[in-house]
């Protein structure tokens, strides 16, 4: 059995994640970790790592950056794979997670859908095939979300940005910005509101025509499947970094 210990436990995605558990056999919870223990789980809730008296498996994380930065801390020292769900991380936070790689396995994805990376997959075919489009992401989420843009649609534009030899910059704020529009950036825009749990659309704008993409997310179940599949599929790895690319091969 994979003892499964989740990171974040009181935030909705480690409650996502503990309901999803009981559908998989191989898995068994070990515990939550969080800020703060709320007492009315029945489970351990550990606020201290120095709490965790039997090592798991390995880590789902769903929580910020700075607990995770925290966490990585203790993975390394007892050598548990973890997989990183959590978003908003800067890039030096994301150096940081390559560089813990090299110690211990780390499969970490801005979004554990399926059908999102898919979705990556063919907007880097639709971008070849559309080179000369001016090409925007819109991205909605609830009121709650406190990155922007999400990770997700980071996630996008990295996809189309390689497929197009990197020649992109993103441009996230043209409140301040009185110029045209550059041929060579990838514009973003970002909605918080209601309980929505997350829509994505990539548009591909022409002069005569617009081609668009759209994702929606109805259930926040489908990120913590992926992120429970992710965590069976690194037990045992050697040390690395993984992505879904690694997971959907």
């Amino acid at each position: 059995m994979i003892k499964v210990l989740i990171h974040g436990v009181n935030g909705k995605m480690g409650q996502e994640v503990l309901k999803q558990l009981d559908f998989y056999e191989t898995c068994v919870l070990l515990g939550g970790f969080d800020k703060e223990n709320t007492g009315n789980f029945p489970f351990p809730v550990y606020t201290d790592f120095k709490q965790i008296a039997d090592t798991p498996d390995v880590i789902i994380d769903f929580s910020v950056p700075q607990a995770t930065m925290t966490m990585l801390e203790y993975a390394k020292e007892y050598h548990i794979p973890v997989v990183i769900a959590t978003t908003g991380f800067s890039e030096e936070e994301n150096q940081k997670i390559i560089e813990y790689s090299k110690e211990l396995p780390i499969f970490k994805s801005a979004n554990m859908s399926f059908a999102i990376n898919l979705m990556a997959k063919v907007l880097a075919e639709v971008a070849k095939a559309l080179p000369n489009t001016d090409i925007e992401i819109i991205e909605t989420h609830h009121n709650r979300k406190i990155d922007s843009p999400s990770g997700t649609a980071l996630l996008l534009a990295d996809s189309i940005n390689h497929a197009l030899d990197n020649k992109f910059h993103y441009q996230f704020d043209r409140h301040s910005k009185h110029e045209k529009r550059s041929k060579n950036e990838i514009g973003f825009s970002s909605i918080r509101g209601g309980n929505i749990v997350g829509e994505h659309t990539v548009q591909f704008l022409g002069e005569n025509e617009t081609f668009e993409i759209t994702h929606k997310a109805y259930s926040r179940s489908v990120f913590a499947d992926g992120a429970i599949k992710a965590g069976c599929f690194l037990v045992g790895k050697e040390n690395g970094f993984y992505t879904m690319e690694d997971l959907l091969a």
